[in-house]
This record gives structure tokens, sequence and C-alpha cells, in this order.
């Protein structure tokens, strides 16, 4: 989600919604990333089997919540979400996973169509690409993704941040960006040498992402940003989400925070009114898809969203960026996407015209294709 608070919100949120902590997670060891894994993929072939596996999923996600409160406790073996390219070769690229009338801004794609057809995938710098969540999701949103960019022969990497997904730890005892990140950052840490990756991040995600390019930009070959924060050197996640703080009235409707450490304490989490999640991230989404993140979705860490980055020319600056904007994105609006644009310019800005928040349920074909497209942009 798109973060809207007051600069005194660390303190003193003021008027906004409170939320009494109530212990919901059992297992608060340091999170790993061999804890949980949420493995999303689809099967194309027809709109009802596609139902019964968002149906699955959701039904899936209120066990797990179950088991959250002590009822059923589930051993997860991984905290990311892994997939190998399909084998098959030459074959159409299948259809979002939505039964909605096919919109003219979000076309069914050909093989054909993609560009620089004469490169192919084997012969990219690299065909792995590592999916990271925003604030409140988890891996389980790029399921369509998955689908599209694996049938396409790339390698597919969604990764549950810590306490988000089915990431088994307290969202609540996260206390910095490098807890919050560390199931990305022992990821790009295992890489052989000389593998690289092309890093995606959406929302709250692209200040995770720019945190592990200062890290390991040996090993990031580029990094795309989809409607996310995308950060300059000495900025917070709440700098730049705060500008946006008067004219956005629904996110702060929206927000609940959550003290775990009492009322007099600073907030140690933000929840969002599941009534309003529609309108503020889902206003273009399938209603199956705002079904599966009613059920998914969990609250985002406070810690991390005060932390300002230290990025470095040599180090950050050395990553190819590309940015995506959405054009009717309610959390974050094109404005202020077009302001981080403009203060930290991109090699290449693409517009997804009538994305919401979450293009990769709105525009699922539409973001495949450009995020096709940047992996085929060769070196200058």
């Amino acid at each position: 989600m798109g973060l809207c608070f007051s600069r005194s919100s660390s303190t003193s949120p003021g008027p906004m919604k409170k939320r009494q902590y109530s212990k919901r997670l059992s297992n608060q060891s340091t999170p790993s990333v061999n804890n949980g894994s949420n493995r999303w993929s689809r099967n194309n072939r027809s709109s009802k089997r596609d139902d019964c596996a968002i149906a699955a999923a959701i039904l899936l996600q209120q066990q797990l919540q179950n088991g959250v409160g002590g009822v059923v406790n589930v051993p997860f073996d991984r905290s990311s979400s892994l997939r190998y390219p399909n084998s098959k070769k030459n074959q159409p690229l299948p259809r979002s996973s939505s039964s909605r009338a096919r919109s003219l801004t979000d076309p069914l794609l050909q093989p054909h169509q993609l560009v620089n057809q004469e490169v192919k995938v084997d012969d990219l710098e690299t065909n792995h690409f590592v999916l990271v969540h925003g604030g409140g999701f988890g891996a389980w949103c790029w399921y369509k993704t998955i689908a599209l960019l694996e049938d396409a022969g790339f390698k597919v990497t969604a990764v549950d941040l810590t306490g988000s997904g089915i990431h088994s730890f307290d969202t609540n005892s996260i206390a910095s960006l490098l807890q919050y990140v560390q199931p990305l950052t022992d990821l790009l840490e295992k890489l052989a040498d000389g593998e690289k990756v092309i890093l995606v991040g959406h929302d709250f995600g692209g200040a995770c992402i720019s945190f592990a390019m200062e890290l390991y930009s040996c090993k990031v070959a580029k990094a795309v940003f989809v409607a996310a924060a995308m950060l300059t050197s000495g900025q917070s996640a709440l700098d730049i989400f705060s500008q946006k703080t008067d004219s956005n009235d629904l996110m702060r409707q929206s927000q609940i925070f959550v003290y775990a450490n009492g009322n007099d304490k600073p907030p140690t989490a933000i929840d969002l009114d599941k009534s309003l999640l529609r309108d503020l991230l889902f206003n273009h989404s399938p209603a199956k898809d705002v079904a599966l993140a009613s059920v998914s979705m969990r609250p985002i860490p406070f810690s991390p969203v005060l932390e300002k980055l230290c990025l470095s020319d040599s180090k950050y600056g050395s990553v190819r960026r590309f940015y995506i904007e959405t054009a009717e994105d309610n959390a974050i609006p094109i404005a202020l996407q077009q302001n981080m644009i403009s203060n930290n310019p991109p090699e290449r800005v693409f517009h997804l015209k009538g994305a919401d928040h979450s293009p990769f349920f709105s525009k699922p074909q539409a973001l495949h294709r450009i995020l096709v497209e940047i992996s085929r942009i060769p070196s200058t």
C-alpha cells in the first residue's frame, strides 16, 4: 500500500484509527529465508479452473490465519516462492486469470507482439526475475505475473518479506529495514558468482529493492519500480508518502495504527480497513483478486517505513533503473509517482493506462509485456 502519514505520526498519529494489539503469532524466532514459502501458479486453460485455484488460495490463507492464533501450526519450508521456466516451446502467452471482458488497454499478447523477438531468453544478460511485494502484500500477489513470465521462458522468484505473506514472524516485532528485507538479501547473497537478477519492486517494495541494490549491486542487472517508492539517499518512505497526506483522504481513512507496545509508545504496524481496500488499492481489479487480497494482506511494519536510506552512486547508482507508472492509482497518485521520477530519474519510464495501484491484478498482460521489454533492453 502507499503509506500516508503526517510527519508527527511516529509519536502521535492524531485522530487516526487505533487498534489495541492482540498477539496473533506464536513463532517469534529470528526470521530466516528458510521459513515459509508461498507458491502461486495458475492453470490458464479455463476460467472455471482459475476460480477454483483462487478459492483454494483463499481457503489456505484462512487456515493459516487460524493457525497464527494457535489453533493450527503449519510448518513452512522456505520464505520465497521459486518458479522455473516452462519447458514448452512456441506456445501463445496465456490469458489473464480474470474472467472479465478483455480491456483494450490490457490486450492478450501473442509471442510475435513482444519486442526484440530476435533476442532469445537464454541470450539475455539474465532471465531471472525476483518479484518483491509492497507493504501489506505478499508473494501471492504476483501469481498472474509468475505464470506469464514462466510461459515466456523466464525463471521467477517471488519473495515473502519478513512478516509478510505466510512468512511466520510477528509484524509488530520487526525493528529495522534490514530485518524486513532479510529474505531478499539472503536470496541475493546465495546467488552464484556472476549470476544476476532483475529486481521488481511494488509500492514499499521499491524502498526494499533500493536497499538491496546498495548491498548487492553486482548481482542486480536491472531494477524495476512498479508504482513504487523510488527514494533518493537520505529519504525514508515516510518522507515520500507524507507528501500526499493532505490530498489523500481515502488513505487516511483506511489506516489503522497498531500499538503492540502500548498506546503511549510509537505504533508498531499499520493495518488497512478491509472495507476500503477496493477503492484504495484495487479500483480496477477483478472481484476475485480483491477477495484474495482481503484475506491475505497483513499489517505493514512501522519501523522500516521510518528508516532513511543511504544510497551511493557507486553501488545503487550503478544499477539500471526503470519505472512503471500506474495512471489510475488511488494509493500513490500519478502526480507523486512523477515527482519521484523527476527527483531521481530512471533510465526509462513506462506508462500503464487504466492501471490501479495493483497492476499485477488490473493489467497483468500489459505489465508482463513491459517487464519482458525491459529484460530485453540491451546494455548501452
